[in-house]
């Protein structure tokens, strides 16, 4: 049995909110299911499963996107990652972020040890036996880097101190002494796994030209993006204009690290500003910060070069969408989406495309194609091949993410009004005749807050009115069954509605 997550995102805490423990505990009770499930086989019969590996599928710690590049003008992941500022830095925000994510690395970190998954074990008719004691089942945990971990792909003395780290503290199999890989090719033992599943895993950055740029051993302009920008942006604003703006607006640019792909963040931005600022000279001033950051962005040589390296596509790119005072199109985000699917040569959030295109797919050596970094849990069907009686079904699968996200509620859109939950997908793949012979099982989930978590704020413009005028009666929406439902739903009594 195979299982693959990425995504997580775990950070030192610096900048934005990652995953609690609680669902890597739920993980590890749906991990433990599943290995009982396995163990019954396509003919009836029960047998332990005989070893689960789990291949964590790159960005599951984040390094970029911690403060602590800010705290240090000289020190940046395109510079030397041999020289002793920038190792002091990446062991520092690794050591951060191994602190700050203790209790969710050692739910992971106990599936590995002895006794972490149990199944019962079998007597001689093919039957669990159920007061028997529990069967230990071998996990063998696999870490492939992506763009947000990628210096654990480094080689040296020094990164193989923080990879023992890493390996001590979430129970890895990797060996410490090696890069840990980015593509299966890198790796015998992971190779060996996926060809056993028939599977092809990798973390998909290298189809984003923002993300990679041939070399995992390098930095990229999506690194640029988030240290220069993202991370300045929002500390410049609460240092300039924390006592200028609503409470609002600082709130929901607060939420800014959730927006994906990062270049829609100037238009989630206009949109916020529309809802949360009545005063125009507010608006201009968050957006002249941006515009000042974005301009200071594109002038650093390192995003200057992107610009020789592929003319007219990237950096002229961004000096098109990125900036409000260059804004040419009505309809923004469509524009930025357009010219990202271009550079990306896929359709919007999905990478299948370039599943197509794996030589593991065109020679049939793979059945499933899984591929992380979009965060958009997805499974879609590639092929059907029909020989000697055999169907051959190809399919290619996202593993989605482990984050917190805010949603929009429906009842009325136009008010703004946003739940925060905790979003998980995992992947799983059975090989030969586990699980009753089905090739794989995937499951996505949310995680409510508890009501203290839950950042209360409203991000609309509450509507004043005037005095002496009637109370405005909230409109009941009208609510009809579904189409093909010959019931008639009753509208509801709302009167004893209220609000908290």
């Amino acid at each position: 049995m195979l299982v693959t997550i990425s995504d997580l995102h775990l950070t030192d805490g610096s900048s934005g909110a990652t995953i609690s423990a609680g669902a890597f505990r739920i993980f590890a009770s749906r991990l433990r299911d599943l290995a009982v499930a396995a163990s019954y086989r396509a003919d009836g019969s029960y047998r332990p499963v005989e070893r689960i590996d789990l291949v964590l599928l790159g960005d599951v710690l984040d390094l970029i996107r911690s403060r602590q590049w800010n705290d240090r003008p000289g020190v940046r992941p395109w510079g030397n990652p041999q020289e002793p500022e920038f190792v002091e830095t990446v062991t520092r925000i690794t050591s951060d972020i191994l602190r700050h994510n203790y209790e969710a690395l050692q739910v992971l970190r106990g599936l590995s040890e002895t006794g972490g998954v149990t199944v019962q074990p079998a007597d001689r008719s093919g039957r669990p036996v159920v007061d028997a004691a529990g069967l230990p089942v071998p996990v063998q945990i696999h870490y492939m880097v992506g763009n947000h971990d990628w210096f654990y792909h480094l080689s040296g003395p020094s990164y193989d101190i923080l990879r023992q780290a890493l390996v001590r503290h979430m129970g890895l199999a990797n060996r410490p002494h090696e890069p840990f890989p980015h593509d299966p090719v890198e790796s015998d033992e992971l190779l060996a796994i996926m060809r056993r599943h028939k599977l092809l895993a990798r973390h998909g950055d290298l189809f984003d030209p923002f993300n990679f740029e041939g070399d995992r051993n390098g930095s990229s302009l999506g690194d640029a993006m988030v240290i220069e920008l993202l991370n300045r942006f929002a500390l410049e604003v609460e240092t300039r204009l924390s006592d200028e703006l609503p409470a609002a607006t600082l709130a929901g640019l607060r939420e800014l690290d959730n927006v994906r792909p990062l270049m829609l963040i100037p238009v989630w931005i206009d949109g916020l500003l529309e809802r949360t600022c009545s005063l125009p000279a507010q608006r201009k001033l968050v957006k002249r910060v941006w515009d000042d950051l974005a301009d200071q962005f594109l002038a650093i040589p390192f995003v200057r070069a992107r610009d020789t390296w592929r003319p007219g596509e990237l950096v002229d790119g961004m000096e098109r969408l990125l900036r409000f005072s260059r804004r040419l199109s009505i309809d923004w985000a469509s524009a930025i989406m357009n010219w990202l699917n271009q550079l990306r040569a896929a359709t919007p959030q999905s990478f299948y495309r370039h599943a197509l295109a794996e030589q593991d797919f065109r020679n049939r050596r793979a059945r499933h194609i899984v591929y992380g970094h979009t965060h958009h849990a997805e499974t879609v069907p590639l092929d059907a091949s029909y020989a000697d009686a055999y169907v051959l079904n190809q399919v290619y699968f996202n593993s989605g993410t482990w984050r917190r996200v805010h949603r929009q509620t429906q009842l009325a859109a136009d008010e703004h009004e946003f739940i925060a939950t905790e979003v998980m997908t995992y992947l799983t793949f059975f090989q030969n005749d586990e699980r009753g012979g089905r090739p794989y099982e995937t499951w996505s989930g949310t995680l409510a807050l508890p009501p203290s978590e839950t950042p209360i704020y409203r991000v609309d413009r509450p509507l004043i009115q005037p005095a002496g005028t009637s109370s405005t009666i909230m409109r009941t929406p009208p609510i009809h069954g579904p189409h093909f439902s010959n019931s008639t739903l009753v509208t509801p009594d709302r009167s004893a509605d209220t609000i908290s």
